[in-house]
């Protein structure tokens, strides 16, 4: 099974790494900038780095198949996927287009409607984090083609600094009221942190944020990553009616509401 390949988080890293430099020659220079259907920003980055992850990840398995952002799979054929990638070539587009470096590259290996493998990687920090089921949570500072993960360290949600302050981090373009509202009722002491992308959820599992509370939309490849390298770390992501969110398990890939956090509160 490729879940059992000891190998595997190398291989994705690289593959990753892979996606990231070739993400950097667009963001170094004036990348075209398309609109998409739903109105939201595509970049030939967008598009570059979906062909190399999708064509690398063909040659680790080509039986597993791969759902992406920009490589969407009709219902009627992934409703029945038991195990399979789940991608967002660039996370964080608009920030790309802003110039601002909090964007990512995320890859998930689902299995049984949850993650259990996760890479997200910062092409423009060049940093790395990754996670793989009951084996923790790690970060690693690379952009060159790695060939070991020795150099990596362990990192945990619940690393912060002893504080009454409450630190909340938020989306730097997709923030709103009920947002504001919601962190007005439940804390007084707080201060409030913005971050673009699944960077978002790499604060927290780092120990640098405490909670994540989402209520805008957002789709299952924007967090599947994330997901598993926040759990691994210690923390967790449930929707605000506690229940767990399950990938490929309905028509649409929009998520609910969510609340991630360094600890189960």
């Amino acid at each position: 099974m490729i879940d059992n390949n000891k190998n595997l988080l190398i291989d994705v890293s690289n593959i990753a790494l892979n996606a990231g430099r070739e993400i950097m020659n667009y963001y170094n220079s004036n990348s075209h900038v398309l609109t998409k259907e739903d109105k939201s920003p595509l970049t030939e980055a967008d598009l570059a780095s979906n062909n190399i992850i999708i064509e690398k990840l063909r040659l680790l398995n080509d039986d597993i198949p791969i759902l992406s952002e920009e490589s969407l799979v009709e219902w009627e054929e992934r409703k029945n996927w038991n195990t399979y990638w789940l991608i967002d070539p660039l996370d964080g587009t608009k920030e790309f287009i802003n110039k601002n470096g909090e964007f990512t590259v995320n890859i998930a290996l689902i299995k049984n409607a949850k993650p259990i493998l996760g890479i997200i990687y910062s092409p423009f920090l060049s940093e790395l984090y990754f996670a793989q089921k009951d084996q923790g949570a790690y970060k690693i500072n690379c952009s060159d083609t790695i060939k070991s993960l020795e150099n990596s360290v362990k990192i945990l949600s619940n690393n912060k600094k002893n504080s009454d302050e409450i630190i909340i981090i938020g989306s730097r373009s997709h923030s709103n009221n009920k947002f504001n509202e919601w962190i007005n009722k439940n804390y007084k002491n707080y201060q409030i942190l913005q971050k673009g992308s699944s960077l978002k959820f790499c604060e927290i599992a780092n120990g640098n944020a405490d909670l994540y509370p989402r209520f805008g939309p957002t789709s299952e490849w924007d967090i599947a990553a994330g997901h598993i390298i926040l759990e691994e770390a210690g923390g967790f992501l449930k929707t605000f009616e506690n229940q767990s969110i399950k990938y490929n398990s309905k028509e649409s890939l929009i998520n609910p509401e969510f609340l991630a956090s360094c600890k189960i509160i």
